[in-house]
């Protein structure tokens, strides 16, 4: 009988830990720093700043500014009278401007690929033909199949 009752009780303290304690929410929130006393955010807002500027100096982006009638100057006055707010917004977006680049690595991936495939034919013993439109391929050498 007490071993009976010792199986209930255990099972009851295992299903009231397993629901009450396990399955419980955990809240959790990012919380911002403070910074130095006196710092008004400023760094901050420099950070955003610099980060615009070379956004700015990408030949694409001065090439827009022109097509739509903006100069250097106008532009940095505009940027001088934003609210940090709108520049950290501005920074954000400068972001994908810098994270582009110039299509370069596109390029190379390409090519990469392409030299892979080669590769890999030439391994397997594949012929590669290439020929012009209208052409058919000559294939008057036997084939070997592997």
């Amino acid at each position: 009988m007490i071993s009976l009752m010792r199986n209930r009780t255990l099972a009851l303290v295992v299903a009231t830990y397993m629901i009450g304690f396990l399955v419980s929410p955990a809240w959790a929130a990012m919380i911002p720093s403070k910074g130095l006393p006196g710092d008004d955010g400023s760094a901050v807002v420099r950070q955003d700043i610099e980060k615009i500027q070379l956004a700015l100096e990408n030949k694409l982006v001065q090439e827009k500014l022109q097509a739509y009638g903006l100069s250097t100057d106008e532009v940095q006055d505009k940027l001088s009278e934003m609210t940090p707010s709108q520049i950290h917004l501005l920074s954000q977006a400068s972001d994908g401007v810098l994270a582009g680049g110039d299509g370069l690595g596109a390029v190379i991936a390409v090519l990469i690929i392409i030299i892979l495939i080669i590769v890999i034919l030439k391994l397997l013993g594949k012929d590669i033909i290439i020929t012009q439109a209208g052409e058919a391929p000559d294939f008057s050498h036997p084939v070997l199949l592997g």
